[in-house]
């Protein structure tokens, strides 16, 4: 496979994950953090980090809009719920266990 397909396999791929989340809203950022370790912030986070190994100038709300298809402030208000004491139980777990977003 030559680089160039390679790229654009990838970037499909991404495009597929990022429409899996948003098909999924009901899946809470600290459920994939408990989970899986990383969460939409996370991804955002390495949005923007790759743009600018790109020398492409990004601020984290726009890199987190990227992610979520909406101003972050407008998701979290219509989709993300309040945390429940398991979920922050296992959350706390988690961190002590692996240490965070990468």
């Amino acid at each position: 496979m030559d680089k160039q397909t390679e790229i654009e396999i990838q970037a499909a791929t991404f495009r597929r994950l990022l429409k899996h989340l948003d098909d999924n809203k009901d899946v809470q950022n600290i459920d994939l953090m408990i989970l899986a370790d990383f969460c939409r912030n996370c991804l955002g986070k390495w949005y923007k980090a790759a743009a600018e190994e790109k020398g492409v100038e990004i601020d984290y709300e726009q890199a987190r809009e990227k992610i979520y298809g909406m101003p972050y402030s407008q998701w979290k208000e219509q989709y993300q719920a309040k945390a429940t004491p398991e979920q922050l139980a296992a959350f706390d777990a988690r961190q002590a266990q692996k240490g965070g977003c990468n």
